[in-house]
């Protein structure tokens, strides 16, 4: 999917941007920039869009995404309700590969943290105990002087260029950068698609918000995402059935048709296509887990 430039705002005092950001959502712009982005989510629920991956998030969740990788954090809807009682979170740091110095990556001890940069590419979530450590650093990072944000910073790299508690967001896949116009066309189908994914949204229907004709509007999807707009609507429709199950508030029958599937069997095919188990054992593994934590 074609992608807005976005420009990080520069500290000219800083080697690199270290924030706590507070905010009623994450907006909805499909962004990036030649800066590789640390996001730690402490409060915030939805659907991100990274890569050519749709993938839920929640509070506690890291991640590494490396330079020109596009991405966006989708909110939930009442999120969008600008309730002071329903905010956001997060701790996010942003640096240029070479921030610490033109020959720092050049040096045999920084080989560890290129072959990081070049995983980064593709996106990396963090689990386990290194999102632990990861959490600590950051939030101390953002506290910190600037030579602790330094010391900090470096302290993330190492951990993560040695664990093992990680995995890659997005199929290799390259994306082109964008002019305005298709990143307004994009975002349109894209907000349409996350406000709409219960219904049945026809071609018809995203091909006029897109101001192309069904079979223009099918070609030009497939070629910036990488899939077709079917397989994009069941990714974002299986994301939501996963927050369902992982709230255990409703039942399987429920939340295939709350996700927007129109019977039971077509829900439980997509769903294993997808996640590579049925609906009911990703349920019952997510509540092991729980138990498992509170042991």
């Amino acid at each position: 999917m074609k992608a807005h430039f976005h420009k990080v705002p520069a500290d000219t005092s800083a080697a690199f941007l270290a924030r706590h950001d507070i905010k009623p959502n994450f907006g909805t712009i499909w962004h990036y920039h030649p800066e590789l982005e640390l996001h730690y989510v402490i409060q915030g629920e939805g659907v991100r869009f990274i890569g050519d991956n749709v993938s839920n998030f929640s509070a506690g969740e890291v991640l590494l995404l490396g330079e020109n990788l596009p991405h966006t954090w989708q909110c939930n809807k009442e999120y969008f309700h600008e309730s002071p009682d329903l905010q956001v979170e997060a701790i996010v740091i942003q640096f240029r590969p070479d921030c610490l110095g033109t020959n720092f990556l050049t040096l045999t001890e920084a080989y560890p943290i290129r072959r990081l940069y070049e995983k980064a590419r593709r996106g990396i979530v963090v689990r386990g105990k290194t999102n632990q450590q990861i959490t600590e650093l950051m939030q101390r990072a953002v506290k910190g002087t600037p030579l602790q944000r330094v010391i900090m910073l470096l302290s993330i790299l190492d951990l993560l260029a040695e664990s093992d508690e990680v995995e890659l967001i997005t199929s290799p896949y390259g994306f082109y950068k964008s002019n305005e116009l298709e990143t307004i066309r994009l975002n349109a189908v894209c907000s349409y698609t996350l406000s709409n994914y219960e219904k049945n949204i026809a071609l018809e229907e995203v091909s006029a918000i897109a101001n192309l004709s069904v079979t223009s509007f099918c070609r030009y999807f497939k070629l910036m995402t990488h899939k077709t707009f079917h397989d994009f609507l069941t990714e974002i429709r299986i994301s939501h059935a996963c927050r369902a199950l992982i709230d255990n508030q409703l039942s399987i029958e429920m939340v295939c048709f709350e996700s927007g599937f129109n019977n039971l069997s077509n829900f439980y095919r997509q769903f294993k296509r997808t996640k590579g188990v049925t609906p009911l054992a990703y349920k019952q593994t997510y509540l092991q887990r729980v138990l498992a934590t509170q042991r």
